[in-house]
């Protein structure tokens, strides 16, 4: 880890035992404190902020090239100042006897594998009790395509669609960030990935504007996306009915295929891992998508197949989880 000259003592705290206690406790709460904080805390005051920047910024008159270049200063002056808190607070961790406290509670508010597991786990109890516009309502906060216009078999898909890219760009990416640059590393990501979700839009207000945060989040999480094709697979031989070998097929064959550069990795394996066809044409109010079909299963999910999903989706958080334990005791034993 590049540690930035935070301290002389690069023993004083090892921040890797630091990220595997918040995801411990992060699992273990389900996402408690990151829901508390997306209500109260800093991100339900940063995209409120991001909002109001964007519509002084962005005006229909403006040329595209000069909005784009306004998208990019303030992506810049965001991602910069995240990097400056983040830098902060790590120098606390490395130097205050209690200072880690500081950065184990934001690192428990800004991990989201537990919540994940919990908003899906939830729709997946409203389908299986045939309670469908439940799900839908469920649903509708996380979706950028409108679920009312899903049918039964539509909302469990995307559901598990949504389940395959959350743990690639919320779980694996935010660890392999800190592992390679600590809090700052991590603080960024989930910076960009917030400028992502509110701007970086491929719509005709949001194309220009939101191109710079669209472009950083794809860079951001190249690799990472490819690791968690590889996790789900490695998760696919402890669940069973789950096909290992065709997560990883799936997963080469049809990851190009999606429309996005990186979501493509992670839906395609676990496509291929459940025996599913996700992806695939989309109904929306200003008209059907002709989005190709990932995977060679069958296209008819229920919420039984998102369970299975869920499943595969903790196993795989072990996975993760399992990596940064073991190069934390490489260090450990690096250092004595």
């Amino acid at each position: 880890m590049f540690l930035f000259g935070l301290s002389d003592d690069a023993g004083r705290f090892d921040p890797l035992l630091l990220l595997v206690l918040a995801l411990a406790l992060e699992a273990v709460s389900g996402g408690v404190i990151g829901s508390l904080d997306s209500r109260w805390g800093v991100v339900s005051r940063v995209v409120p902020f991001i909002r109001a920047l964007e519509r002084k910024l962005n005006r229909d008159r403006r040329s595209p090239a000069d909005r784009a270049m306004r998208g990019a200063i303030l992506v810049l002056a965001l991602t910069v100042a995240a990097g400056i808190f983040g830098w902060g607070v790590a120098w606390l961790t490395q130097n205050h006897d209690f200072g880690w406290l500081i950065e184990l509670v934001l690192l428990w508010a800004l991990l989201s594998q537990g919540r994940g597991y919990r908003q899906m786990k939830a729709v997946a109890a409203a389908l299986n009790a045939g309670r469908l516009e439940v799900a839908r309502t469920a649903v509708d906060p996380l979706f950028r395509h409108d679920p009312a216009l899903m049918d039964k078999h539509g909302v469990p898909r995307a559901s598990i669609e949504w389940t395959a890219w959350t743990f690639s760009a919320d779980v694996v990416a935010p660890v392999f960030w800190y592992v390679l640059f600590g809090f700052p590393g991590l603080l960024v990501h989930r910076v960009l990935r917030l400028l992502d979700d509110t701007i970086g839009h491929s719509t005709p207000r949001f194309r220009a504007f939101g191109m710079a945060a669209a472009r950083l989040d794809d860079i951001l999480n190249l690799i990472p996306a490819r690791l968690s094709a590889l996790f789900i697979t490695f998760a696919a031989v402890f669940v069973p009915t789950a096909k290992p070998m065709e997560s990883w097929h799936v997963a080469w064959r049809d990851a190009g295929r999606h429309g996005s550069l990186n979501a493509g990795w992670p839906v395609a394996a676990m496509a291929g891992a459940l025996g599913l066809t996700l992806a695939g044409p989309r109904r929306r109010a200003e008209g059907g998508t002709d989005e190709v079909w990932i995977g060679k299963g069958t296209a008819r999910a229920t919420g039984r197949d998102l369970g299975r999903a869920l499943y595969l989706y903790a196993v795989a958080c072990l996975i993760n989880a399992g990596w940064l334990v073991a190069l934390a005791v490489l260090g450990l034993s690096a250092g004595t």
